[in-house]
């Protein structure tokens, strides 16, 4: 079985706690001083949120959580047959995990992660497969833009009613 997995940054963790608790109507099922997640069976989603130091705020990364490291050998495959450039990781440590991984960035340069987890950890940890591609999708604004990508703007919700 596949589940989606979302990865959200946000700037304060106890307030979107909060929040996606009364979304989902669920208790996270992991919190941490910066981290908290859901393991939720309707949506069919691990969701995830982290209150992380220089973290831009939003969407940080989708995926697909797998059940084996079959399941991932054969989701890694497919990427690697499409011509996607895969970043891989064994037994790496993150998001309190302990995890086999295979890291891509689709056309758009939305970062996704497929991954098997076999066991938890007391850290956090990091990615350096997460961080190469981050360093790759810099790389190209970078190029063709003279300097750094420009910031992204929200802008915020208009107060009248949509409909």
């Amino acid at each position: 079985m596949k589940r989606l997995h979302l990865h959200v940054s946000v700037p304060d963790l106890a307030q979107s706690i909060a929040f996606y608790e009364t979304l989902f109507g669920a208790k996270a099922s992991v919190v941490k001083h910066d981290y908290a997640k859901w393991m939720l069976d309707d949506p069919k989603v691990n969701f995830a949120i982290s209150a992380r130091e220089g973290a831009a705020v939003g969407v940080d990364h989708v995926g697909i959580q797998v059940d084996s490291a079959a399941e991932l050998g054969e989701l890694a495959g497919r990427l690697k047959a499409a011509g996607a450039e895969t970043f891989d990781e064994a037994a790496t440590t993150c998001c309190y995990a302990q995890s086999d991984k295979s890291w891509v960035a689709d056309p758009a340069g939305v970062r996704w992660e497929t991954f098997f987890t076999f066991g938890e950890a007391t850290t956090y940890g990091a990615s350096d497969a997460h961080a190469a591609l981050e360093a790759k999708a810099a790389a190209p604004n970078a190029a063709c833009c003279g300097g750094p990508a420009p910031a992204l703007v929200v802008e915020p919700a208009k107060t009248a009613a949509c409909c």
